[in-house]
């Protein structure tokens, strides 16, 4: 991997980790279409880079998350199930999903296709859940079970955990906040199990390439965040899963066909 590798994949990080179309996905497609070799540096920079995109959540939305405890709380409760699935599935998840563009295309025009369907639906309530500090702890544990099958690549974290929220009654624009700071322990927790499983054996060229990385995905996500909360709040997730749909069969002609 080359810093160029390294620049290009933050900002495909940054532009794609909030929004319901997948990073890893687009990260491991990026990847094949760059000609990244693939080796275990390369499935853990996936996963670390991540973590520069997080940052961005926490400069815009530090104070609700670390200073309401009960959003605190509610985070907290959600990441639970996401970290116990996470940690017994590690070993499965980077043997044999991660880097596998197949999985991704399949998982990107599948989600595309439920994206569509749940928009048109799907009847949002009349009267829908906004305050996050009163979410029970029941639709919590449920929107962090919902996160987990994220662990696919090219399902869509943001995907999972916004369409589970609104299933249970949440506002677009409640649950959205929420995937992003349900975000911050889910891919710290990642990025640090699995820098500790690689026992940090990288080299200190490696290492520059994974700050260039995140440094990158920081500054292109928070762009990212600002525009995507003002985009939910007039919008639905009909023109990502269109999107899905285009990116899943462009990405079959050009690399797997």
């Amino acid at each position: 991997m080359t810093w160029f590798h390294a620049i290009a994949l933050g900002i495909v990080e940054g532009l794609t980790e909030f929004l319901p179309v997948s990073s890893t996905g687009h990260l491991i497609l990026a990847s094949e279409l760059l000609r990244v070799p693939d080796s275990e540096f390369l499935k853990s920079f996936g996963i670390a880079v991540q973590l520069g995109a997080i940052l961005a959540v926490l400069a815009v939305s530090w104070k609700r998350l670390l200073l309401d405890r009960k959003i605190f709380l509610r985070v907290t409760a959600a990441f639970v199930p996401t970290a116990v699935i996470g940690l017994a599935l590690y070993g499965v998840v980077k043997t044999y999903l991660l880097g596998n563009a197949s999985v991704v295309v399949w998982a990107l025009v599948l989600g595309g296709i439920a994206l569509i369907a749940f928009e048109k639906l799907f009847k949002v309530s009349a009267a829908p859940k906004t305050d996050l500090a009163s979410m029970s702890y029941k639709d919590a544990v449920l929107v962090g079970l919902a996160q987990s099958v994220a662990m696919v690549p090219g399902v869509s974290r943001s995907a999972a955990t916004i369409l589970g929220g609104m299933g249970l009654g949440w506002s677009r624009a409640a649950i959205v906040e929420f995937s992003f700071m349900l975000a911050v322990p889910t891919m710290a927790a990642a990025t640090g199990f699995d820098l500790l499983k690689s026992g940090f054996a990288f080299g200190a060229s490696e290492f520059g390439l994974l700050a260039l990385g995140m440094a990158t995905a920081f500054v292109v996500a928070y762009a990212s965040v600002k525009w995507f909360l003002g985009y939910v709040r007039t919008h639905d997730f009909t023109a990502f899963g269109v999107y899905r749909i285009f990116a899943g069969i462009a990405f079959w002609l050009l690399i797997l066909r």
